[in-house]
C-alpha cells in the first residue's frame, strides 16, 4: 500500500516511462475526494470504455453521466496509445469488489491462483476500489471483435509500469475489472495474465513462478536511496552517476563537473532537472525523489 502520487508527481512517471500524455483542463483538481477516501493506494486497474472515438470518451469519462458523475477513471487510453488525463484522486471506476482480490494485490500474490471474485458494487461484502485503485478506461467497444491496436496496448503497459515503478510494486498490482467484481467483464479482447507479463518484462525482470521464488537480480538502475541519503552530504560513486546522467540531460550545473560529494551544484542541477519533468515550487526544489530518479534512470554502480 502507498500514498497516491500527487498530479504532478503521476505525470512524471508516465512521461519517464515514455507515455504519450494529453493534459486536459483542470485534471489535476478533478476528483471525488469529497465523496470518499483516496489511498492508500494498491494497484492499477484496466477497464474497457464500451465506446468509440477519442473526443467524446474523454468527454464523458471527465464528466460521467446521470447516475454515475465523473470523473470515470483517471486516464483515458485511445486507440492511438495517447493517454488523455482526466483525474487525480478518487475517481468512480471500480466501485466495489472482492476483499480477497485486494489482499492478493496488497501481497502481490495475485496471479499463480487468481481469487475469483464473488463480490461487487452493492453486495454485502464489498470493499471500495475506488479509494485504491488508479484506473485507466481504454477505447474499445468490449466485443471480443473490436481489435486493440498495438499502440494502444503498449501504452496499457507503459501507464501499468509507471506506477509500478513509481510505487515499488510487481505488475501483480496490475488487474482488469473482472478480476474484482464478479458482474464486470472488461478489458475484453486481451488477456490480463498476458498484460502482467509484458508490464514485468518492462520492470526489469522476469515474473516469479511463485510468491516465494528468489527475488529477481538487482535492477539495471540505482535504485532512489531516499532524499535523507542526500541531506547527510554524502560522498559517494552515486552522487558521481548521478551527476553525470543531469549533465547528459543537458541539466548540469557545474563548474568543474560532479564528483562524489554532493555540494549546491549538485543540488542546483537536481533542481534543473525536475523543472525539465514538469516539476515546480516545492517539488523542484534540488532533492531527489522517487519518480524525478526514476526518470534520471542512474546507471548502477553498487
Amino acid at each position: 500500500m502507498a500514498t497516491p502520487l500527487s498530479a504532478d508527481r503521476f505525470v512524471a512517471a508516465l512521461r519517464a516511462e515514455g507515455v504519450t500524455v494529453v493534459e486536459h483542463d483542470g485534471w489535476r483538481t478533478h476528483n471525488r475526494n469529497g465523496h470518499g477516501a483516496w489511498g492508500p493506494v494498491t494497484g492499477v486497474m484496466i477497464h474497457h470504455t464500451v465506446s468509440a472515438g477519442t473526443e467524446n470518451t474523454v468527454a464523458l469519462c471527465y464528466d460521467g453521466y446521470a447516475g454515475l458523475p465523473g470523473p470515470l477513471c483517471h486516464g483515458v487510453i485511445a486507440k492511438d496509445g495517447s493517454v488523455h488525463l482526466v483525474a487525480s484522486g478518487r475517481a468512480n471506476h471500480a466501485g466495489g469488489g472482492d476483499p480477497s482480490v485486494l489482499q492478493a494485490v496488497i501481497t502481490e500474490t495475485y496471479g499463480d491462483r487468481p481469487p475469483t471474485p464473488r463480490e461487487h458494487q452493492g453486495s454485502p461484502g464489498a470493499v471500495d476500489g475506488n479509494a485504491r485503485f488508479y484506473g485507466f478506461e481504454c477505447i474499445n467497444l468490449g466485443n471480443g471483435s473490436d481489435p486493440w491496436p498495438p499502440a494502444q496496448l503498449d501504452a496499457i503497459e507503459r501507464v501499468s509500469a509507471a506506477l509500478c515503478r513509481a510505487h515499488g510494486w510487481g505488475a501483480r498490482s496490475v488487474i482488469g475489472h473482472s478480476e474484482w467484481s464478479d458482474w464486470k467483464n472488461d478489458p475484453r479482447g486481451f488477456g490480463m495474465p498476458g498484460m502482467r507479463e509484458r508490464v514485468q518484462k518492462r520492470l526489469g525482470s522476469a515474473p516469479a513462478a511463485k510468491p516465494t521464488a528468489p527475488k529477481p537480480a538487482a535492477p539495471r538502475y540505482q535504485p532512489f536511496p531516499g532524499t535523507a541519503f542526500f541531506k547527510t552530504t554524502p560522498s559517494s560513486p552515486v552522487v558521481t552517476a548521478m551527476g553525470r546522467r543531469l549533465m547528459a540531460e543537458g541539466c548540469g550545473r557545474y563548474r568543474t563537473g560532479p564528483s562524489p560529494r554532493w555540494s549546491e551544484a549538485d543540488r542546483q542541477s537536481y533542481a534543473a532537472w525536475q523543472r525539465k519533468l514538469g516539476f515546480s515550487g516545492t517539488d523542484a526544489d534540488g532533492w531527489p525523489g522517487p519518480a524525478s530518479w526514476n526518470a534520471l534512470k542512474v546507471p548502477y554502480v553498487r
